[in-house]
């Protein structure tokens, strides 16, 4: 053919390249190495979280967390237990808890009166250092009667334990005293020993020692104090007179506004404590 036979359509086609890739092609070949890619970084995420690497500051952290952790979880158990107790208690048994309770926040704020009474006599008296003198004689003579070195009278209650069946044992009596001592008791005779601070009690067969002191049944408590609040306390559910009747012990209580606690105890001189002041 020659060139005159060369139309202008035919010489169009010779100059223009044979294919053109599309577009979708182009994606098609692209479309392994962003896998490839992909997979690359999933692998380099695994290799930078595995094995964990933990610093001794996150180890304290975790340590601390699981402590605060724990302890709250003991603390929730622990009201658990007291709200359920309270629970199945009787309506009568509850408003006598109350009570007891409201006894006890009147006491320690009678208490702060009176310790402000005192502070307000000091700074306005004329004669600052006879008032010093009396406030001293009278807190000596409170303390001798904490001490059991003075006799003490007023109102309280008798307790009295009749233990025919030889099963009360020395903790239970001491869980009485402790009983009675929150609930506000200020001076405590037990058959004729006089219980202080530092009361004792011990058992050796089938008697108890109080200090040291043998003593038999009946037990008998003179207690000195607000017999509105000790009688109510040695009754809560569970409590004092609960735990005596379940080991067939009888228990009686009487209120009186005059009980005399005579039983004394010698001043002892500290081995080693002295005054600050001195």
């Amino acid at each position: 053919m020659s060139n005159h036979d060369e139309t202008p359509e035919n010489r169009l086609r010779k100059e223009l390249p044979e294919e053109v890739p599309a577009v979708g092609a182009a994606e098609a070949v692209q479309a392994p190495e962003e896998q490839q890619t992909g997979l690359s970084g999933r692998q380099r995420l695994v290799q930078g979280l595995w094995p964990p690497r933990v610093t001794r500051a996150q180890l304290i952290v975790a340590l601390l967390l699981f402590g605060l952790g724990f302890g709250l979880a003991v603390q929730v158990a622990s009201n658990s237990d007291g709200d359920s107790a309270l629970r199945g208690a009787r309506q009568e048994d509850l408003v006598r808890i109350l009570d007891e309770l409201d006894d006890r926040t009147q006491r320690l704020e009678d208490e702060k009166q009176g310790l402000e009474k005192q502070r307000d006599e000091l700074e306005n008296s004329s004669n600052q250092a006879e008032e010093a003198r009396k406030q001293t004689v009278e807190k000596e003579r409170q303390l001798g009667i904490l001490a059991g070195t003075v006799a003490a009278q007023g109102p309280g209650i008798t307790l009295t334990i009749d233990d025919t069946k030889g099963t009360v044992e020395a903790d239970m009596l001491l869980d009485a005293i402790q009983e009675l001592r929150a609930a506000g008791a200020e001076a405590i005779q037990v058959n004729g020993v006089r219980v202080v601070a530092g009361t004792y009690l011990t058992e050796s067969g089938n008697s108890v020692s109080v200090d040291g002191n043998k003593i038999n049944a009946p037990y008998r408590f003179k207690v000195i104090g607000k017999p509105q609040d000790l009688e109510p306390a040695l009754n809560i559910p569970g409590g004092v007179v609960q735990t005596l009747e379940k080991e067939q012990a009888t228990v009686t209580i009487e209120r009186s506004d005059k009980i005399v606690v005579d039983a004394l105890r010698a001043a002892k001189r500290p081995d080693y404590a002295r005054s600050s002041s001195q």
